[in-house]
């Protein structure tokens, strides 16, 4: 007889049970060549994309927006403090999915207890709808901006985009990674040509990487800080990467091979992200707060100010194109984390489509509320607060992540070394200290 998920008895080659496989249509789709590092390697490149579309989403626009101009270079040393976190926290969840064969939602539902189960499954949805609204006030600034359509008219058409998703998902998972990595190359070649037309001060942006007192002691400097610390270490996005390197046929006995190429896969991947997110800094902080122009925090104000600030016209259109595409990719992605949390935590089957409708109007309806009720000036304000958000949900993610990963009853041979669990409690005791120091700010005003 099978032993219950939460026994002590399990053994240690597979000492939890896993039930139905995660992202089961996917599930081990993407055959890894036994030889050759090159083929290898590229079989096992994508993963680390879909989760890398999460940390440059609208969300991360409006936060760096918001820093880079009022506060110039100076929160670069955050973006680059906040990936090196996601790139750490995403070896981990790989490590997780790889290994123990589960993804984090699935470890939580077999070591918790249901009411804990179904609190952390709560939280994480509330962290998947705070990302939801973002990618929706995106996509609909995006339209907006290239077409000229209403704000509440292009949150409505993003209810929509789910039949892209659906329709990307028929050709296999291989396709759904390369039409996200197009977008990404998008993004990437957008924002390059923008800082080729603001030519920021370099010596400035590296001073910038060098964190200051003052990020910690000024609460205006704090609050985007933490805004960018929840737009770059997304919840949601640990338990899609844990589940997404499960799409790789990893043969028995490989897996420490598989972990290795899997993080290399990871550090490229947010390393682009960490490139564009510091792109969107660099190109506030060099356009606008060099220019004295310390209070552009809208997206809209934003686009609308490039172009005769950089004297060039196609500025602000290529813009609001990589914004587009930006909010496009993290729908997909999101809609994937989605599922993952549902049927991890629950056990629960939907179909992708009533899964992203639910997910899409619990975005919307906030989403048209406010903007109905306090005006379209109002969408960069909430896309800031969705982010913190984001970042107060994080602990509730990490510290189940860094306990597994480093327990070898769940991971048994591939448990984190103890330098990788130092780092990793470094980290989380350090994402716990700033929500602590927010929630403080927020309470005495």
């Amino acid at each position: 007889m099978t032993p219950p998920p939460n026994s002590d008895a399990i053994s240690t080659t597979a000492p939890f049970a896993r039930g139905r496989p995660s992202l089961a249509e996917s599930h081990a789709s993407v055959a890894v060549p036994a030889t050759g590092a090159w083929r290898r390697f590229f079989a096992f490149i994508g993963p680390g994309y879909l989760v890398a579309v999460g940390y440059m989403d609208p969300g991360n626009w409006a936060t760096d927006l918001a820093g880079g101009s009022a506060f110039g270079y100076t929160l670069l040393a955050v973006v680059l403090l906040s990936s090196l976190m996601a790139i750490l926290l995403q070896t981990l969840s790989a490590r997780l999915g790889i290994a123990a064969k589960l993804d984090l939602a699935q470890a939580c539902r077999a070591r918790y207890g249901r009411k804990t189960t179904i609190v952390l499954w709560l939280l994480c949805e509330v962290a998947i709808i705070a990302c939801d609204l973002a990618e929706v006030l995106g996509t609909a600034v995006a339209l907006k901006l290239l077409f000229g359509l209403p704000l509440l008219a292009g949150v409505a058409i993003t209810s929509f985009d789910v039949l892209l998703l659906l329709s990307l998902q028929r050709f296999g998972f291989r396709k759904l990674e390369a039409f996200i990595a197009t977008l990404l190359v998008v993004i990437a070649g957008c924002f390059a040509y923008e800082l080729w037309l603001a030519r920021p001060d370099w010596g400035a942006v590296a001073g910038g990487l060098v964190p200051r007192p003052e990020i910690v002691t000024n609460p205006a400097m704090l609050y985007i800080a933490i805004g960018i610390l929840g737009a770059t270490v997304m919840p949601h996005n640990l338990y899609l990467h844990s589940s997404v390197v499960q799409t790789r046929k990893v043969a028995a006995g490989d897996e420490r091979g598989a972990i290795r190429l899997a993080t290399v896969d990871t550090i490229v991947s947010l390393g682009l992200a960490f490139l564009i997110n510091a792109a969107i800094l660099i190109l506030a902080a060099s356009v606008f707060h060099a220019a004295g122009r310390a209070d552009v925090a809208d997206i809209e104000q934003a686009h609308r100010l490039l172009s005769p600030m950089l004297g060039a016209g196609a500025a602000s259109v290529v813009f609001a194109l990589a914004l587009l595409a930006s909010g496009q990719n993290s729908t997909i992605t999101g809609t994937l984390a989605g599922q993952i949390v549902m049927e991890g935590f629950l056990d629960l089957r939907l179909p992708v489509w009533l899964r992203r409708i639910v997910t899409r109007l619990l975005a919307i309806v906030p989403a048209a509320l406010v903007i109905g009720i306090a005006g379209e000036g109002s969408t960069t304000s909430l896309l800031v607060l969705s982010q913190v958000v984001l970042s107060l949900q994080l602990p509730f993610a990490v510290v189940p992540l860094v306990m597994f990963t480093g327990d070898r009853r769940m991971m048994g041979e591939f448990a984190s070394p103890w330098a990788l669990r130092a780092a990793a409690w470094t980290v989380t005791a350090a994402i716990i200290a700033l929500n602590v120091k927010l929630l403080i700010g927020v309470v005495s005003g």
